[in-house]
C-alpha cells in the first residue's frame, strides 16, 4: 500500500468530488437534455449544503447564528479552494470570492457560457440553504458574480427583514 501524506489524500477526495459533479451531471445532459440536468442538480444543491453546514457544525461545535455560519462558510471555501475575503458588520457577513473553481472547471471545459444560467440556480439554491442552516432568520443575497462577467462573486448573509 502507497502511504500517502493528509494533503495528497485530501487533493484525491477533493478531485474526486468535483470531478463526480461534473460528471453525473454531463450524463444527465447527454441523456435528458441541459434543462432537465440543471433541475435535478438543483434537487442536489436543496440537499448537500444541509450535509457540509451540519458536518462542519457537529465537527467545530458551532450551533446557529451569523458568527457560526460565517466560520463555518468561509472553512468550506477555504477547503473547495475559494478566494474569498469575508468581513462582518451589525447587519451581517459579506463574502467577496475573487475566483470561483467551479466557474474555472466550466472555463476549463470550454462550457463558460452555461455558467451564468448554472450559477444563478445552484448558488442561489446553496447559499439560501446555507443560510436556514444557521437560523430561520438569516437570508442570502447576491451582489455581483463572475458567471455574469463581473470579477468577482459578492454574497450577503443578512437577518431576514
Amino acid at each position: 500500500m502507497i502511504e500517502l501524506s493528509e494533503q495528497q489524500k485530501a487533493e484525491y477526495f477533493h478531485r474526486s468530488y468535483t470531478a463526480v459533479d461534473g460528471l453525473w451531471f454531463m450524463k444527465m445532459e447527454e441523456r435528458y437534455g441541459f434543462d432537465a440536468a440543471l433541475d435535478v442538480d438543483v434537487e442536489v444543491w436543496k440537499v448537500m449544503p444541509k450535509i457540509q453546514a451540519r458536518k462542519l457544525k457537529s465537527l467545530t461545535g458551532l450551533e446557529s447564528g451569523m458568527e457560526a455560519l460565517c466560520e463555518c462558510f468561509t472553512t468550506k471555501l477555504t477547503i473547495e479552494g475559494f478566494d474569498f475575503q469575508a468581513s462582518r458588520d451589525d447587519d451581517g457577513v459579506t463574502i467577496s470570492m475573487a475566483c470561483c473553481p467551479w466557474y474555472d472547471l466550466l472555463a476549463r471545459s470550454n462550457r463558460q457560457h452555461l455558467a451564468g444560467k448554472i450559477g444563478h440556480c445552484i448558488c442561489d439554491t446553496e447559499h439560501a440553504v446555507w443560510a436556514t442552516e444557521f437560523g430561520p432568520g438569516i437570508v442570502s443575497e447576491f451582489g455581483e458574480r463572475i458567471c455574469d462577467g463581473c470579477s468577482r462573486c459578492v454574497v450577503r448573509f443578512k437577518p431576514s427583514r
